[in-house]
């Protein structure tokens, strides 16, 4: 289907050549062409104000640049009429006859609705939860599963293929510790005397999930391993944990292509690989302190400044704020060498996107990273970050705590038991991941038009709900005469013809939130016209109420596709 700004745009260009061929306007370059829906609804569908910005280049008063182009616009089967409105605005108002005709392609694209080709034969790889394996997901870290997953359908929707990355770490301290945490409590599900560490404890997990593991590890190996150190603990608990994590985000229709592990990196050389690379380009240096003064303290390592000779990476000269530590003065390695390393591997694989959902403590990280990559020579601008703000989980008024390591939160399977899939989704979803987010778990359980995604799956429950009945009592809608639709229909096509537009804004802008507004608005344009255009009554003529249930059939396809975008189901009663 049509991109209607970007096909008024077109006829805007070739009036501007066809007055300049003919001498009515001068030579110049054509600026981009911006269209928008006016201000005001009764002056049109979409305007332009090309001819304020062209007045000083054409030396002409902008409403007299404004007749001209009107004068000039190639006729088009979607422009119903065209207005010049003071100062110099191009209002355009779509043909409600190909309105009407829109009912028919909506149907034929069907679960493809508005599929676009800005990223055909380009590759993107989206990387996002890689939380380690220490714990349960809690809605915290979700959130950007909800954010990754979403930009990832409306990538593959703009006409990119696309890869879903999970990056993961299961080794240090963290690990030790989990490790460390199973062995205690699988001595105390054998009975024998050990000490549980007290709640404040850092060192120590206090999940209920070591307590299930625990106990199958009873029943799996008996008593076997009462001796053993921590590692064939650190060993199952990540394969269980990995079990577990999969498993929630397969229940909000989150799957990945690719799990990561960040140790394959030290295990192929690639960490040290980058790091000599790094050095042999000149950006690598080994001292007690940084070049730079700013370098002094800071995160991951650089407050082993003065402890003993560190190597460091050069960054300032390529835009960062100060020097960081690549390896601390004891050899080991911060958390910017193989970050730097595995972005080049992503590079390295092709993709013509990188994608990277992180959370909040990581904004000036990443920064850091892609200094790293131009250093190497690459594309740092294939990588775009998304920062993913906190989340607050709010019950009666109050803020809900949350702690991996405390066990004291609400896990994301916990939180879809209390409410769905598609409810954790959309609320996880519907703000700017730059925003804090409250997520009321009040409103969640609401089954009411209060409920956002109550209010939008009913659109499409309705759509079905009507379409069952017109089955029922044998009504057949095709060869309707799509005619006899009225102004109310029209309004809500106009709103579907802008799906189009809302793809390609959000997938360029990776802002996944837009089509969770999107939605909300057709539903809230929808539910009235649902009271008031009726099919299956006595009083509406058998041709009138064809040409009804043609428009409910396209309009449950609409919400079908919206909903998909958004990863949530489209249910067809409730």
């Amino acid at each position: 289907m049509k991109l209607l700004p970007a096909e008024h745009a077109l006829l805007i260009q070739q009036a501007i050549r066809s007055a300049q061929a003919a001498g009515e306007l001068p030579e110049f370059d054509i600026p981009d062409i911006e269209i928008r829906p006016p201000k005001k609804p009764e002056q049109g569908d979409y305007a332009c104000a090309v001819a304020l910005q062209l007045a000083k280049t054409a030396g002409k008063n902008p409403l007299e640049i404004a007749e001209i182009i009107a004068r000039d616009l190639p006729t088009a089967d979607f422009v119903g009429a065209v207005e010049v409105a003071k100062p110099g605005f191009v209002n355009f108002r779509l043909s409600e006859g190909w309105l009407r005709q829109q009912v028919e392609a909506i149907l034929l694209e069907g679960d493809r609705l508005f599929q676009l080709d800005l990223g055909a034969g380009k590759r993107a790889q989206v990387e996002f939860v890689s939380a380690n394996p220490t714990g349960p997901l809690h809605v915290g870290r979700s959130r950007g599963a909800m954010v990754g997953d979403t930009i990832a359908r409306l990538l593959e929707a703009a006409g990119y293929a696309v890869e879903r990355e999970y990056y993961f770490n299961n080794a240090g301290v963290q690990m030790t510790n989990l490790g460390n945490s199973l062995r205690i409590r699988y001595l105390e599900a054998l009975g024998l005397p050990v000490t549980v560490p007290a709640a404040d404890d850092k060192t120590f997990y206090q999940g209920e999930y070591l307590k299930t593991f625990a106990q199958e590890l009873v029943a799996q190996h008996g008593d076997s391993l009462r001796e053993a150190d921590w590692q064939p603990f650190k060993a199952y608990a990540e394969t269980r944990m990995f079990e577990v994590i999969k498993a929630t985000l397969r229940r909000v229709n989150v799957q990945h292509d690719v799990f990561f592990n960040e140790n394959s990196l030290y295990e192929s050389g690639a960490v040290w690989d980058t790091l000599k690379a790094l050095e042999t380009r000149g950006h690598i240096y080994r001292a007690v302190n940084p070049e730079n003064a700013g370098g002094l303290g800071g995160e991951d390592g650089e407050e082993d400044s003065g402890k003993g000779a560190a190597t460091w990476f050069r960054s300032v000269p390529l835009g960062d704020s100060k020097d960081r530590v690549m390896v601390k003065s004891d050899g080991n390695p911060t958390y910017t060498l193989p970050d730097i390393a595995y972005h080049a591997n992503k590079i390295s694989r092709g993709f013509d996107l990188l994608v990277n959902i992180l959370g909040a403590d990581h904004g000036a990280q990443y920064k850091v990273v892609q200094c790293g990559i131009t250093a190497l020579g690459m594309d740092a601008s294939k990588i775009r970050v998304i920062i993913i703000q906190l989340v607050r989980m709010i019950r009666d008024g109050q803020e809900v705590k949350m702690s991996t390591r405390a066990g004291d939160y609400d896990t994301l399977d916990d939180l879809i038991d209390q409410t769905s899939p598609d409810v954790v989704r959309y609320l996880l979803l519907a703000r700017s991941a730059n925003s804090h987010l409250d997520f009321d778990l009040n409103l969640a359980v609401k089954q009411s038009n209060d409920n956002p995604v109550y209010y939008i799956q009913n659109a499409h429950v309705r759509c079905a709900g009507i379409l069952r009945e017109a089955e029922a009592r044998g009504l057949d809608d095709h060869g309707a005469n799509l005619a006899l639709l009225g102004a109310a229909e029209l309004r809500f096509l106009r709103k579907t013809l802008e799906l189009g537009e809302v793809i390609e804004i959000a997938a360029n802008l990776l802002e996944p939130h837009r089509i969770a507004f999107y939605a909300h608005e057709l539903a809230s344009l929808f539910h009235p016209i649902y009271d008031e255009v009726r099919v299956i009554h006595g009083e509406v003529p058998v041709e009138v109420a064809k040409a009804r249930l043609r428009f409910y059939r396209a309009a449950q396809v609409v919400f079908k596709r919206v909903l998909g975008l958004m990863g949530m189901s489209a249910p067809e009663r409730m």
